[in-house]
C-alpha cells in the first residue's frame, strides 16, 4: 500500500495535467479564432450574405471559412459551442488552489514575515479577491461601453496593478504572484460563462423563433473574447512563475507582476497586427526586450529569505521537530543539502537557494518537511545528480521521520 503522500502527490500530478491540457485547448482555440477573425477578407460581397471569409490549408486539405456578423439565414443541423475548454481550465486550475495552496496553506500561501494569517483567513481573502476580480471587470465594461477602449484596458490595468501589490503585501510571494493569475484568469474564463456563452444562446434561440438577432450581442462577446486574448500570456507567465524564485521572491515582485501585462499586450499586438494583414510592427518585440530587460534588472533586488523570527514553528512543522528521527534528518539536510539551500549558497554558480528553499537550520528543516521527503526521500530528485552522494540509508532515514510524525 503506498503512503499517502505518494497518492496525495499523483493527485497533484493528474489534476495539474488535466489544467495544463485543457489550457492548451482553450489558449488554442481562443489564438486561432482571433487569428481567424483578423485575417477574414471582408471586401468580396460573398453571396451567402457571410461578413467575411477565409481560405486556410492544413493537414493535406483546404479549408473555405465565412463568419457570419449577425448568423446565418437559418439554424445549422450540428453547431459546435468552444465553452468546455474554458469551464475545465478554471475548474482543474481551481482544484489544484485548493489542493496545493490552501491545504498547503502554512507552506505555500501563508508567510507570516508578510502578513498573520490564519489558514481560514488566508483563504477567505483568496476565494473573495477572485470573486472581487470579476465582479471590478465587469463593472468597467460597463462604465466604459461607449467610451474609447483604450480608456477600459487602462483602468484594467490599474486594477491589476493594484492587485499585484495587494497580493504581495498579504500571501508569500509565490502565492502572490499566482493568485494574480487565477485573478486574471477568473475574469477570463467568467467572460464566456456569463457574457460571450448567453450572448449566443440569445442569438440562437432568437433563430429558432424566427426573429433576427440583434448584433449588439455578437459584437459585446467579440470584445471580451478580445480582451481574453490580450490577457493570456501573462497568465502563462505568472502560472510559472512559481518554479522561479527570481520573479516571485523579490523586493519588486508586484512591479514585475504589473510590467508582465505589458509584454502580454506588446506580444500579443504583433501577432494581431500581422493577422489582419496590417504590417509588421516590429516596435513591439522592442519594447517587449525593454520590458524583460528591466524585470532581470529589478529581480535582482535582495530575495525575500526568511528571517529569524521564522524560529517559532506553526503546529505542522512542530510536529515534524518533535518525531523520531529528527536529529538524524538535521545532520543528512545539513550536510547533503544546505551547500546550496543556504540564504548564501556555497556551492560554485548558485546565487541564491534553488527555489527559495533554505535548509540551514533546525527550523528551516521542520517547516520544508513535506518536499525534502518527497524530494529526497520517496524519490531521488534531490540532490541532483546525487551530487553531494545522499546514501541509501540516508533516504531511508528521511522516510523513516516523515512516517514516525504520522504524515507517511
Amino acid at each position: 500500500m503506498y503512503d499517502w503522500v505518494v497518492l496525495w502527490e499523483w493527485v497533484e500530478i493528474a489534476f495539474r495535467w488535466l489544467h495544463v491540457i485543457t489550457a492548451i485547448a482553450w489558449i488554442g482555440s481562443s489564438f486561432y479564432f482571433i487569428a481567424l477573425d483578423l485575417g477574414l477578407h471582408r471586401d468580396r460581397n460573398l453571396p451567402s450574405g457571410a461578413d467575411g471569409d477565409e481560405w486556410q490549408v492544413h493537414g493535406g486539405g483546404f479549408y473555405h471559412i465565412q463568419k457570419y456578423l449577425v448568423a446565418p439565414a437559418a439554424m445549422p443541423d450540428n453547431l459546435i459551442w468552444f465553452k468546455w475548454e474554458s469551464y475545465m481550465t478554471w475548474i482543474s486550475g481551481f482544484t489544484m488552489l485548493v489542493l496545493v495552496y490552501y491545504l498547503g496553506a502554512e507552506l505555500y500561501l501563508i508567510d507570516p514575515a508578510v502578513m498573520e494569517l490564519q489558514v481560514w483567513q488566508a483563504v477567505a481573502i483568496s476565494m473573495a479577491s477572485l470573486a472581487f476580480g470579476w465582479i471590478a471587470y465587469n463593472t468597467l465594461c460597463k462604465v466604459f461601453v461607449n467610451a474609447n477602449q483604450n480608456a477600459l484596458m487602462l483602468a484594467l490595468f490599474a486594477v491589476l496593478v493594484g492587485m499585484s501589490w495587494f497580493y504581495t503585501q498579504v500571501f508569500s510571494g509565490r502565492a502572490a504572484m499566482l493568485h494574480l493569475g487565477a485573478f486574471t484568469a477568473t475574469i477570463m474564463s467568467a467572460n464566456v460563462f456569463f457574457i460571450i456563452m448567453p450572448n449566443q444562446r440569445v442569438v440562437v434561440a432568437d433563430l429558432k423563433a424566427g426573429r433576427k438577432p440583434d448584433p449588439k450581442y455578437g459584437k459585446i462577446a467579440k470584445q471580451r473574447s478580445t480582451h481574453n486574448n490580450y490577457l493570456t500570456l501573462p497568465v502563462i507567465f505568472l502560472m510559472l512563475s512559481n518554479h522561479y524564485p527570481l520573479i516571485f521572491a523579490t523586493s519588486y515582485n508586484w512591479i514585475i507582476a504589473s510590467l508582465v501585462f505589458l509584454m502580454g499586450v506588446t506580444i500579443r499586438h504583433w501577432f494581431n497586427t500581422r493577422h489582419a494583414r496590417q504590417g509588421s510592427p516590429h516596435w513591439t518585440w522592442a519594447a517587449t526586450t525593454v520590458l524583460f530587460l528591466l524585470i532581470a534588472w529589478l529581480s535582482t533586488a535582495p530575495m525575500r529569505t526568511v528571517p529569524e523570527a521564522e524560529a517559532q514553528l506553526d503546529a505542522t512543522a512542530q510536529l515534524y521537530a518533535g518525531a523520531a528521527g529528527f536529529e538524524d534528518v538535521v545532520g543528512i539536510v545539513q550536510g547533503r543539502c544546505s551547500m546550496c539551500h543556504a540564504a548564501e549558497p556555497v556551492w560554485e554558480g548558485l546565487h541564491w537557494p534553488p527555489k527559495g528553499v533554505v535548509l540551514e537550520t533546525e527550523a528551516q528543516i521542520a517547516h520544508e518537511a513535506r518536499r525534502i521527503a518527497m524530494q529526497s526521500g520517496y524519490s531521488h530528485a534531490m540532490p541532483p545528480g546525487n551530487l553531494s552522494f545522499m546514501e541509501p540509508q540516508e533516504r531511508q532515514a528521511i522516510v523513516d521521520w516523515f512516517r514516525a510524525a504520522g504524515q507517511g
